[in-house]
């Protein structure tokens, strides 16, 4: 009963969150079969817990008010809450929000984080209006996740570094775009070739472009940003045989924002260009990390060991499970 309850409940905030969504794509986001899902939904529709329609499927009134009763206990059972809270507390930052599975796993998905993320962005945005995006798979699944806040229309939206690259969708300046045009809002772009020298940096600090974008970074209200891990995000930027080497010499485990940190979570490297950069942590009054899977435990790890104290992270079981155990055997 309680395995069914569970499946239920997940359809059930899916559809609350993504609705109104067809049963395809409800199963590839639940990681459910169609029939499952066909099952479970059939269930929920003959409980009035939900209305299906040509459009899709949403959530009732009685929908919801069940899904509110019931967070706590599934919370509960699924024991993400005692997880969030062991790495809240260690890392002593703002708040932490696990969503169920392992990104990691064969056929995983970003999209429970991205629809995590997307909640978590709207609730606790505010009055920000300034707000800085990455690049990565994981932040491009958050804006089709995203409702409108209030005040959204007045969001300014840029790209937490300057760069170009080969993958478009899933560059900051696309991504930042991307979140403009779900919230109806505006944003601004900033191109910055990885390859320039250092003689080239200095020259295009003093561009008009570069400088009132340095003003911006000065004024962010939240900073959306995934984590990666090292090895893969310098063999994803094409770093030469040198850097890549340098890299594994000094520990580098994460990489966030353009800089790479070692498993105790110092900074051993960073990229040369414009952005977001550590000495505006502090200042930003919400920082939303996002990432998952087992397989990145490492990487996130060497991230909160230096986080700042506002920053919420979201992440997957998979990953939440690897972090309380590397650190318990610390």
């Amino acid at each position: 009963m309680m395995a069914a309850l569970q499946q239920r409940y997940l359809v059930l905030k899916l559809i609350k969150t993504t609705g109104p969504i067809g049963r395809r794509p409800l199963a590839e986001t639940a990681g459910m079969s169609e029939r499952e899902t066909r099952s479970v939904m059939e269930a929920l529709r003959n409980q009035q817990l939900i209305r299906v329609a040509k459009e899709g499927a949403t959530v009732t009134t009685e929908g919801e008010n069940v899904l509110h009763h019931l967070e706590p206990l599934i919370e509960l059972q699924y024991g993400k809450n005692v997880l969030a809270k062991r790495i809240k507390d260690y890392f002593s930052i703002q708040a932490v929000h696990i969503v169920k599975g392992n990104s990691s796993d064969p056929g995983g998905s970003n999209e429970l984080l991205g629809t995590e993320a997307a909640s978590v962005f709207a609730s606790r945005i505010g009055n920000g209006r300034i707000v800085a995006v990455t690049g990565g798979g994981t932040m491009a699944a958050i804006p089709r996740h995203l409702s409108c806040y209030p005040g959204a229309e007045d969001t300014l939206f840029i790209p937490a570094r300057g760069g170009v690259g080969d993958d478009i969708g899933q560059q900051a300046n696309v991504i930042a775009a991307t979140f403009a045009q779900t919230c109806n809002s505006s944003y601004k772009s900033l191109y910055y070739p990885e390859s320039l020298s250092e003689e080239a940096h200095t020259v295009f600090l003093k561009e008009p472009t570069a400088r009132k974008m340095l003003d911006l970074y000065e004024s962010t209200d939240c900073l959306l940003h995934g984590i990666g891990d090292a090895q893969k995000m310098a063999a994803m930027r094409d770093s030469d045989e040198d850097e890549q080497q340098m890299l594994a010499s000094k520990g580098a485990k994460g990489e966030a924002f353009g800089y790479y940190f070692n498993g105790a979570g110092e900074i051993v490297h960073r990229l040369r260009t414009v952005g977001i950069q550590t000495n505006h942590l502090e200042r930003i009054p919400l920082i939303l990390a996002v990432a998952g899977g087992s397989e990145k435990a490492e990487a996130i790890l060497s991230y909160l060991r230096g986080a700042a104290k506002q920053t919420v992270l979201i992440t997957d079981e998979g990953a939440a499970k690897e972090i309380v155990s590397l650190i318990e055997n610390d």
